[in-house]
């Protein structure tokens, strides 16, 4: 029993954090469904290290494409072919889920877009991303945080799940919010489990709590199908992640709003074309997309996932065949609510002199724009607030319409 009870206080932290997102879900404030019928959840990704959307969804179309990206531009022909996405833009071919989704119209692709941010910091671009304000340094909430106390009263559910082992800056703030993080658990049989719980109400009742709500937290986000796999690596992982998420969310009493952060995306060296690095991370992003759908179940349906990154990379590729710090970007929308099956995209082109300071996919879209979208028509949020609060000081940006179906 000493054994099993030292393995078990290495996960202290874990499974207090867990049951207490537990027994604290229970308390937030819930209001009843939306007079439409509707339930809406709302799921924020950030892709942290900067995204190479060129590579992501190729402009095949802009005839200076191929030689800017060079060794790593996708092909529409050959053994990986891209898919393509309409007569100018093609996508990766490690998305084939995505590029479902696009068919059936629950898919969508914002390209040549970005936040106000114009230098190539990934500490400060992951900033003004996830904070919503115009420029970094002011981080002590960020806009889904504040998204949530502007929903209107009398509908949803105003607090959110946040994946991960810290609670993303996207998400921290005053709005209640609750953490949930895939944990391996020591192996333990049912009465191990007993007798050390029986042990716990005797020593530390708190911790007995705890451990008897975080292990309903674990069976209810992970059951049998969550055991990570031998070599997986970081796409597995995307995968579990979402899995599990997707589970809270799907719950009549669960989260309806959660943001999560995938890291890896700083591809300056070796970045790979149709296979490689950046391909491998792909089909993660891909698998965490299916986990979605799938682990919504219903759900889907009344579902927006909404794909970010702090900024783009060089339209040219590098001496190691890979992509620096840039600007533009894409930013990708996925879910059973969205009107999706299109590419959105105000495109600047790929000349020398289209280009952002001569080496960029020039911006012309504001990411901002698209989110204040998003939550005006999918939850309902009002312009004002989304210009005041959500945004602070963006009302020249107005919302993207005709995102929600």
């Amino acid at each position: 029993m000493e054994c099993c009870e030292s393995r078990l206080l290495t996960s202290r932290r874990s499974l207090l954090l867990g049951g207490a997102a537990f027994a604290a879900w229970a308390y937030l404030p819930k209001f009843a469904r939306a007079a439409d019928g509707r339930d809406p959840r709302l799921i924020a990704v950030i892709l942290r290290g900067a995204l190479d959307g060129l590579a992501t969804v190729a402009p095949v179309g802009d005839p200076d494409y191929a030689a800017l990206h060079g060794a790593i531009a996708l092909q529409t022909s050959g053994p990986r072919p891209a898919v393509m996405l309409d007569s100018f833009f093609a996508l990766h071919p490690s998305m084939p889920e995505f590029a479902r989704m696009y068919r059936e119209k629950h898919g969508a692709v914002i390209h040549a877009v970005a936040t106000p941010y114009r230098e190539r910091s990934h500490f400060d671009g992951q900033d003004v991303l996830e904070s919503g304000f115009p420029g970094p340094g002011r981080v002590q909430s960020g806009w889904l945080n504040r998204a949530l106390q502007g929903l209107p009263r009398g509908e949803r559910v105003t607090g959110a799940l946040a994946v991960g082992p810290t609670t993303p800056l996207v998400l921290r703030g005053p709005a209640p919010t609750v953490g949930w993080e895939p944990v391996a658990l020591p192996q333990a049989g049912d009465d191990t489990a007993t007798r050390l719980l029986d042990l716990y109400r005797h020593r530390d009742p708190t911790l007995a709590t705890a451990l008897t709500q975080g292990l309903t937290l674990d069976k209810t986000a992970h059951g049998t199908d969550m055991k990570p796999k031998p070599g997986g690596g970081l796409p597995a992982r995307m995968r579990n992640v979402a899995r599990g998420a997707a589970k809270l969310m799907a719950a009549d009493d669960g989260p309806r709003i959660a943001a999560l952060a995938f890291d890896g995306w700083d591809t300056h060296a070796n970045e790979g074309g149709p296979v490689g690095r950046l391909a491998n991370l792909l089909s993660g992003l891909d698998g965490a997309f299916a986990e979605f759908e799938s682990g919504l179940g219903a759900s889907w349906r009344d579902t927006v996932v909404v794909v970010a990154t702090e900024f783009g990379r060089t339209a040219h590729i590098n001496g190691t065949e890979g992509t620096d710090h840039g600007t533009g970007t894409i930013a990708l929308l996925a879910g059973g609510a969205l009107k999706g099956g299109r590419v959105i995209a105000d495109w600047p082109t790929l000349r020398a002199a289209s280009l952002y300071q001569g080496r960029d996919l020039a911006p012309t879209t504001d990411l901002r724009a698209v989110i204040k979208g998003v939550l005006s028509d999918h939850l309902g949020i009002g312009e004002r607030v989304l210009a005041q609060a959500v945004f602070p000081d963006s009302a020249m940006v107005k919302p993207m319409r005709g995102l929600i179906a």
